[in-house]
């Protein structure tokens, strides 16, 4: 018998003993060998499995290259290193950081199970798939192949400079979003290993996972990867930023910006060339990049990233393929200034450029009290940072693609966040980790949350008989599945205010441009 055939027989053989409460080893043939994962109550679970080699030494600041073979079995039964962060992240890091995990409880490598890819927040310099939050147990029982994945972050994983892009002929500064490429290829090519269908794969992610996901939907790079995509609280369709500091544009960096930045950090590390650069150790850098306030986050490569994703979905350019995505109704929660008052909220709102338009947001947000001034900041904040995003990716998604387009609003309220649901909250109902001791309201939201999540990966329609109905998003109705106390669908709140900010960025971007 092959060596292939007998690790496959070993993971059939192995998933058909989910009685069992007690874990048991697993074996699974992979791109590089065998990994051992472990079985636990009917789920088998493979944490830290490398997807490409290590990017250290002569790789830093390069594309993710192909794995080194591997002999005998690799244990895969805990979670690798996060990528290197500076200190204080939830867990160690490492420049040797390309690995995901996966969760299946498929009884067969027959199977062909939907595949849900999660891409973990964290501002593009911090974050980990060894949360618990991001516990992928729950959902595998309930019939998706979950598949975490850990990219290059901050300084390793957006570093753009001329030498680097000189070297590579074409991109600098995209490291991170090729490493989720990456990831994507290998599940390609190892997923029905897993029980998996490649042809079914759902890329998810919240905050910086978001972005990523609004990234890879228009990148030529990604296209055929995957076949749906989840965006929580995490579009990007503002301008990109070309300076530093208060100013129009949004996460995404120019070239430009970001080569500059890339010069000023190696200049400050006192290294003459990149080459140099790669033999300082990863803590220096850190240390340079925080003593010198240097940001890196996603750029405007030109390859992976070839424009802003405003310019490529207004001329048809992007991966069309079906896509659910929302935000949360506190996530302005701490973008009012201290000391907030009404006249500051005013004054601010004066001085905007497009004075029309400004005027138009300034009314749409009441502010005749120092209350309700805090309030119009956190709602501006929301609206602005997320809000906007998601409704000008679905507006331009369903009038330029083919696919499915749908949009949500979570508003789910504890006694922690009376006045709605903060950034990321939606997370572990998303996954089915509440704490223990979650409402019973609580875990009926999760449960149908996770129900619509799974209904999507599975066919690209959250709706299933049984469940409210969701239905898809165009510009006239503008309907939102909104989860709160009563989950249904309807008009997406807050539109109004939103359809006012458009009118206001398309008035600034015009003037930029």
């Amino acid at each position: 018998m092959s060596q292939f055939k007998r690790t496959s027989l070993l993971l059939s053989v192995a998933l058909l003993a989910s009685g069992t409460a007690a874990a048991a080893p697993v074996e699974a043939k992979v791109t590089g060998g065998v990994v051992r994962g472990v079985l636990t109550n009917g789920v088998a679970s493979y944490k830290g499995v490398p997807y490409a080699a290590p990017p250290v030494g002569p790789l830093r600041w390069k594309p993710p290259q192909p794995l080194t073979p591997w002999s005998g079995v690799r244990s895969a039964n805990s979670f690798a290193p996060a990528c290197s962060q500076p200190t204080g992240g939830e867990q160690r890091s490492s420049e040797d950081c390309l690995f995901l995990n996966i969760w299946t409880a498929a009884k067969s490598t027959r199977e062909r199970r939907p595949v849900m890819v999660w891409i973990h927040g964290g501002s593009f310099t911090g974050g980990s798939t060894a949360s618990s939050i991001f516990d992928g147990t729950r959902l595998a029982q309930e019939g998706v192949v979950l598949v975490s994945v850990a990219y290059r972050l901050g300084v390793f994983g957006f570093l753009a400079h001329p030498e680097l892009r000189r070297e590579s002929g074409s991109s600098s500064g995209a490291y991170g979003l090729q490493d989720l490429i990456a990831s994507l290829q290998w599940v390609q090519q190892n997923i029905t290993q897993f029980g998996g269908d490649p042809d079914r794969v759902t890329i998810f992610g919240e905050s910086a996972g978001g972005m990523a996901v609004s990234f890879l939907a228009a990148s030529p790079p990604a296209k055929g990867l995957f076949q749906r995509a989840i965006s929580q609280s995490g579009g990007v369709f503002a301008p990109p930023r070309d300076t530093d500091g208060p100013a129009l544009g949004g996460p995404l960096r120019t070239l430009q910006l970001a080569e500059r930045t890339g010069e000023t950090l190696v200049k400050a590390l006192k290294a003459p060339d990149i080459a140099t650069a790669r033999s300082i150790p990863a803590e220096r850098i850190h240390k340079t990049v925080s003593d010198n306030n240097l940001l890196f986050w996603a750029v405007l490569d030109g390859d992976v990233v070839p424009g802003a994703n405003i310019e490529l979905y207004r001329a048809g350019k992007f991966n069309d393929v079906d896509i659910l995505i929302g935000m949360n109704s506190d996530e302005g929660s701490g973008d009012a200034p201290p000391g907030a008052t009404s006249a500051m909220f005013a004054e601010r709102a004066r001085h905007l450029p497009c004075a029309e338009q400004g005027t138009a947001i300034l009314s749409s947000y009441p502010h005749a009290t120092d209350a309700q001034a805090i309030r119009a900041f956190k709602d501006l904040g929301r609206d602005a940072g997320y809000g906007w995003n998601s409704w000008i990716w679905a507006h331009l998604h369903s009038t330029h693609g083919k696919s499915n387009v749908f949009m949500y609003y979570f508003d789910v309220r504890t006694p922690e966040s009376p006045e709605g649901a903060w950034h990321g909250a939606e997370v572990p109902y998303v996954f089915g980790t509440l704490n223990v001791g979650a409402s019973r309201a609580d875990t009926q939201v999760s449960e149908l949350i996770r129900r619509y999540w799974i209904r999507f990966a599975t066919n690209g329609n959250p709706t299933k008989p049984g469940l409210p109905e969701w239905p898809a998003f165009n510009d006239s109705a503008s309907q939102a599945m909104v989860f709160d106390s009563s989950p249904s669908a309807r008009r997406l709140p807050h539109v109004d205010r939103i359809r006012a900010l458009n009118k206001w960025f398309e008035c600034a971007r015009l003037l930029s441009s």
